[in-house]
């Protein structure tokens, strides 16, 4: 017996280390900078999105803030990111210094396997508590939601959607995109969620709308902002409204909706852990929370534009939902299986 207690003293001790092991970042952005460009100026990032230029905005913003600095930053699909880095990682040659993904479930585990080396950003006690791992080994760098979004110009006098029931209204049959449910995890969610509420028959009258299915959520957004699909709820939208612009996006006054934190990893053992920091650090940032990101922050000091709250005080956005629904892998199969015999197998190019 006593030698179990030895050992389990050891193992919280060792643990106990472990989460004091990263201390908050002390040092300026300019001072972190300085010790980047030692390090020869460039950054890879690992960036779950759909188009090559999605996150062009962030690379811009990070360059021109400090001078000398590269950011390549890769998009493609979370669920092809996490399995090409368990290759490199298998492999031994892993090409990212940073990984920032929506596949929620991959960085608890890659931190059991010690992939990730732990790091605390400036105005880490800012970051809402539930977005970041207590070690350090991860957290979250922006909010990302999908819900409605509408082209008031296309629909006319249509009235724009806002609840699961008014996809289905006859005035919109043949105008709805949206991504396969069967081809993001987050779409997969937000059909979920809605079913669970509403039914199946919910499902069987939508399919009767005649919806058109496309892969990635950047499809839906570009259709919705030229007009050819009136109105979607698979993909985001920027909080703040351009007066210039027919596109609005909204939240639903009584259903649900999918929101999560991105979540972002310095990888350990990379060549250039100086310009990870200053990238989470930067990102991260007061400023970058809220002149850089379109949607919600993840601070709670930094709060949204005058129509909205934090995203934490919305239960319809289903935070803590979806990282379960996430976690759970068998459950995700299950339910992808079953609405496949409702929307088919996924068809087209990835975006």
């Amino acid at each position: 017996m006593k030698k179990y207690l030895a050992l389990a003293a050891v193992t919280l001790a060792l643990f106990g280390q472990s989460v004091r092991a990263a201390e908050i970042e002390s040092r300026s952005l300019d001072q972190i900078h300085k010790e980047a460009l030692k390090e020869g100026g460039t950054l890879v990032v690992y960036a779950g999105g759909d188009t090559p230029n999605q996150l062009d905005g962030i690379k811009t913003a990070f360059e021109k803030r400090f001078p000398g600095m590269t950011l390549d930053v890769v998009v493609d699909y979370s669920k092809v990111h996490n399995a090409r880095l368990d290759q490199q990682f298998a492999d031994g040659k892993v090409v990212a210094d940073v990984v920032q993904l929506q596949t929620l479930q991959d960085f608890p585990r890659w931190r059991r396997e010690g992939r990730l080396l732990a790091y605390k950003p400036r105005g880490w006690d800012h970051i809402y508590s539930s977005f970041k791992d207590q070690t350090g080994a991860w957290t979250g760098v922006f909010v990302d939601a999908f819900s409605n979004l509408a082209n008031t110009k296309a629909l006319g006098s249509t009235p724009a959607p806002s609840n699961a029931h008014d996809y289905l209204d006859p005035a919109l049959k043949g105008k709805i995109i949206s991504t396969y449910p069967n081809d993001d995890d987050a779409v997969l969610f937000w059909y979920k969620q809605t079913i669970d509420r509403h039914g199946w028959e919910w499902m069987e009258k939508f399919m009767q709308q005649e919806p058109h299915f496309v892969r990635g959520t950047q499809a839906p957004a570009d259709a919705v902002a030229s007009g050819k699909y009136p109105v979607t709820f698979t993909t985001d939208g920027s909080l703040k409204h351009d007066a210039n612009s027919p596109v609005r996006f909204s939240i639903p006054t009584n259903d649900g909706f999918v929101a999560w934190a991105q979540r972002a990893a310095i990888i350990k053992g990379t060549r250039r852990p100086e310009s990870a920091r200053l990238y989470l650090s930067w990102l991260l940032d007061k400023d970058t929370q809220k002149n850089v990101w379109y949607m919600w922050s993840v601070r709670n000091d930094v709060q949204p534009p005058a129509d909205y709250r934090p995203i934490w005080e919305y239960s319809s956005a289903n935070l803590s939902n979806f990282e379960r629904f996430m976690a759970d892998r068998d459950a995700v199969e299950r339910f992808r299986a079953r609405i496949q015999l409702y929307v088919g197998e996924v068809q087209g190019p990835s975006s």
